[in-house]
């Protein structure tokens, strides 16, 4: 091969690596800056403001405030859990109680950003999910399963208050979007 060719291929494979780069870059990015966005957004909402929008064409809002202590995590959790949401944070399973009322509330995240802290939660974590009324909930990891979601059903329980959170299994995985799930369970603390 004559040198100006190794050249433009080497050149080549360069700018395909930097763009690729970039552009797995901007997915934990994009994820960051939304979360001080929606911490804006969650201060108007506990001022009394209802469903404020982080930036001006969001079709999604802050409901709660998810703190687990012991890893010092901190994040807001959305209304809805599609998957145009979950690019921009945790979101509430609609069809799942709202935090705080006896039932259970299911969030989603995704496994390589916003949940994946969940990798090291412990049977004993406290959960601790802050109402748009200011009011705090504590939650106590009771249990952490994988299952396969094609054989799996999330029962609601309305007679207690219960908190799920479900991400993607495993945490490493390569590629997204297989059929197993990682879900972690919590039960009410009233003390």
């Amino acid at each position: 091969m004559n040198r100006p060719f190794q050249i433009a291929m080497l050149s080549c494979i360069f700018l395909i690596g930097i763009w690729h780069t970039g552009h797995g870059s901007w997915i934990y990015l994009k994820a960051e800056l939304a979360q001080y966005l929606l911490e804006k957004a969650w201060g108007r909402t506990l001022e009394g403001n209802q469903q404020v929008t982080p930036w001006p064409w969001a079709d999604t809002w802050p409901i709660a405030k998810l703190i687990i202590p012991r890893q010092n995590i901190e994040m807001y959790v959305l209304s809805g859990a599609s998957g145009r949401t979950l690019a921009f944070g945790p979101g509430h399973v609609s069809s799942s109680a709202l935090p705080g009322i006896n039932g259970t509330t299911i969030f989603n995240g995704h496994r390589d950003t916003h949940f994946k802290f969940l990798q090291n939660i412990q049977i004993g974590d406290i959960m601790n999910i802050e109402r748009s009324n200011g009011q705090t909930i504590r939650f106590k990891v009771h249990n952490m399963n994988v299952v396969d979601a094609r054989h799996t059903i999330i029962r609601h329980d309305n007679s207690h208050s219960q908190l799920v959170l479900i991400t993607c299994y495993p945490f490493n995985a390569i590629t997204g979007g297989g059929h197993l799930r990682y879900i972690i369970s919590g039960s009410r603390q009233y003390s």
